[in-house]
């Protein structure tokens, strides 16, 4: 079921990539030849006007074939509707389109979280807002420490903790730290739900975790829904849009940073296909909105990732197009598709090795 949801948030991300080279290049006066869903070989296909829509074979994502695309494709130097002979500023546009509707789909995304009830820290809901269903979460599990060991996981809502005769059952997560602090080395039970089913874990609290107390290793929250009116949603869902953005750009900067000053663990910090397929797993068994939320990161991964002026990716392209403007002339087709192959090469390159990484985690996990 996992990969069955993670296949069809992929295909709905990269057709909204799709459809906005889409749209602007038929805006624009630009002939599209097709807009496939899936890639080749084809199963079915209906023409409407010039443009040709398919659904194909293999399911992860989709394409437009935009004609005069491809420097050096047969008859684009003569034909008006050519994307080769339009303007550059069209042709950048056309090319920024893809990006620009992943960062639109996202908006619609989390705004369409917000009007279904949105999971969100207390202390970061929108102003005036209600919380509804609050719980303590915990947000994050630190490696090798007692709850890591004991299995406790991020997203699982403690319900309760026993030392001995004593026993807490927390409102807010700041209750939490002061009834573990003075309890270095005595045994405790971590009472927790997890996808709505009890367990328990036995943790040891220790020093040096964080500095002067005893603690297990967990960061938490107090986590409920919150569920807004549709322009209220529309508001704070551009708002947390713009703020992922700016996020995800400065995430992926560090790890091309880190990468580039040679850190072996720069490749561990990013995750590709298989272990988003865990995730999108996850967040679909927690509830529709995390599926949603999650979507949306990974569109605006995509439209970010997308922006990196390197060959094969549309940031790339739009390099070669600035190229072209401040050089009043177009770059040889040759040097074009020769730059655009290797980036290629290199990308899928890169994606491998990722890929290692995701099952070399999951081998490790078990």
């Amino acid at each position: 079921m996992s990969i069955l949801i993670f296949i069809v948030v992929l295909v709905v991300l990269i057709v909204a990539h799709e459809f906005g080279h889409f749209i602007i290049a038929k805006k624009s006066g630009i002939r599209v030849d097709e807009f496939g869903v899936g890639f080749p070989p084809k199963l079915w296909g209906k023409k409407v006007g010039e443009t040709e829509y398919t659904l194909n074979a293999i399911p992860f994502g989709g394409f437009v074939k935009i004609f005069g695309e491809n420097p050096g494709e047969a008859g684009v130097d003569v034909d008006p509707r050519s994307f080769s002979n339009k303007p550059r500023g069209i042709q950048a546009a056309v090319v920024a389109g893809g990006i620009i509707f992943n960062i639109l789909f996202a908006w619609l995304l989390i705004s369409l979280g917000f009007m279904v009830g949105m999971p969100m820290s207390q202390d970061s809901a929108p102003f005036g807002a209600t919380v509804r269903n609050s719980a303590v979460m915990i947000t994050d599990v630190r490696i090798e420490t007692p709850a890591a060991i004991a299995g406790l996981e991020p997203g699982d809502e403690i319900t309760g903790i026993r030392a001995g005769e004593t026993a807490l059952a927390p409102t807010r997560a700041e209750e939490i730290g002061p009834f573990i602090a003075p309890r270095a080395g005595e045994e405790l039970v971590i009472v927790y739900e997890r996808n709505g089913v009890p367990g328990e874990a036995v943790v040891v609290p220790t020093e040096g975790i964080v500095p002067e107390r005893a603690a297990i290793g967990i960061a938490m929250d107090d986590i409920g829904t919150v569920r807004l009116w549709p322009h209220q949603a529309l508001w704070q869902g551009g708002t947390m849009t713009a703020e992922l953005t700016v996020a995800t750009t400065n995430g992926i900067a560090t790890f091309f940073k880190d990468l580039f000053l040679r850190d072996e663990q720069a490749l561990t910090q990013v995750m590709g296909p298989v272990g988003l397929v865990g995730v999108v797993g996850d967040a679909a068994s927690v509830g529709f909105a995390y599926v949603l939320l999650l979507a949306a990161l990974i569109s605006i991964n995509l439209a970010v990732i997308n922006l990196i002026p390197f060959p094969a990716l549309d940031g790339g392209r739009l390099l070669f197009i600035a190229i072209e403007a401040v050089r009043g002339k177009a770059i040889n087709p040759k040097v074009t598709n020769t730059v655009n192959a290797v980036g290629f090469v290199l990308l899928i390159f890169l994606m491998v090795l990722v890929t290692y990484h995701d099952i070399a985690k999951l081998v490790v996990g078990q």
